[in-house]
């Protein structure tokens, strides 16, 4: 698999683990750290489009950690 093919499936899993997050009740600084998750994500899209894989690559990946952080809180993980 190419890095750019790689950094699009990492965007799709983060969607689908952002609808988990969605369907529960996170509350003041998990808050905070979701919407940093969201724009770590969109920062990885602005990335791609400028054909730098490797910022965006670790974007995707620091948007999913932060992610994780709050589902590992909830039991999610």
């Amino acid at each position: 698999m190419d890095e750019v093919k790689r950094i699009k499936k990492d965007v799709k899993l983060f969607a689908k683990n952002i609808k988990e997050i969605e369907s529960i009740k996170i509350h003041g600084k998990e808050k905070e750290i979701v919407e940093m998750a969201r724009s770590y994500c969109k920062d990885t899209n602005y990335y791609l489009e400028k054909k730098d894989n490797l910022t965006a690559f670790g974007c995707i990946t620091y948007a999913h950690g932060l992610l994780d952080a709050v589902r590992l809180l909830h039991k999610l993980l």
